[in-house]
């Protein structure tokens, strides 16, 4: 059976995305259809704006940042609980518990056809969660869905005309993303550059795409082609 890792950005949960109730609906059809067709799914959840709120909530009287990301951990299992409540009413066949590590999920996935988690431990984001558990469980790849439509080789925000990538290598990403080491609690980028070390040396595939255009996600999950950014191991 093929096995699929999904991380969902935070930033997919926020209020200003359209629509959100009718995003999830579709993304738990998706994930119901692709289950009938024998694909397994692990799917982890970034903490969007709980967990940047509740950390600038505290900032000015926590400065340890290892406190801060418990408190954004903390968030991201918010989400995962939602998510998988929706799959569960959806009549998918998930796990009831939210996996507390990528040990647990590994399990998990042997007995359910979904298993959704948040966070595990401060230090990194849930992306670096994510590929763990796609080389844990030798998924086929990684699918990053986040709010932005591909890798660019500077932040598009910044220079309109920055380079953006339809396939390069896990080496290549790393260089943008830079050194694998933990960034301040909250803080975003395309992809956990701790995550993408532990990619590289796994030569693990990732799909890097907006996921607010769920045929993005269904194309990535089917092997289609899908626009966004395949980066692939050396």
């Amino acid at each position: 059976m093929k096995k699929v890792v999904v991380a969902i950005g935070g930033s997919l949960l926020r209020p200003e995305v359209a629509d959100r109730s009718s995003w999830l609906k579709e993304l738990s059809m998706i994930v119901k259809e692709q289950v009938s067709s024998e694909v397994k799914f692990g799917v982890v959840v970034g903490g969007g704006s709980p967990a940047r709120e509740s950390i600038q909530l505290v900032e000015p009287i926590i400065n340890d940042i290892l406190a801060l990301d418990r408190i954004g951990i903390a968030a991201t299992r918010l989400n995962a609980a939602i998510i998988k409540e929706i799959f569960q009413n959806s009549g998918i066949n998930v796990s009831e518990d939210i996996p507390l590590d990528v040990s647990q999920a590994v399990v998990m996935m042997d007995e359910y056809d979904v298993v959704v988690m948040g966070g595990t431990l401060p230090g990194h984001t849930t992306d670096k969660v994510a590929i763990e558990l796609a080389i844990s469980t030798n998924s086929e790849k990684c699918i990053i869905a986040t709010n932005v439509n591909k890798v660019y080789e500077e932040d598009p925000k910044e220079n309109e005309n920055a380079k953006s990538f339809d396939e390069m290598s896990i080496r290549k990403l790393q260089q943008i993303v830079g050194p694998a080491k933990h960034s301040k609690a909250g803080a975003s980028q395309v992809v956990d550059p701790v995550g993408v070390s532990l990619a590289l040396e796994s030569s693990l595939t990732l799909n890097i795409l907006d996921g607010r255009i769920m045929k993005n996600i269904k194309n990535a999950v089917q092997g289609n082609v899908f626009e966004g950014t395949t980066v692939k191991g050396d």
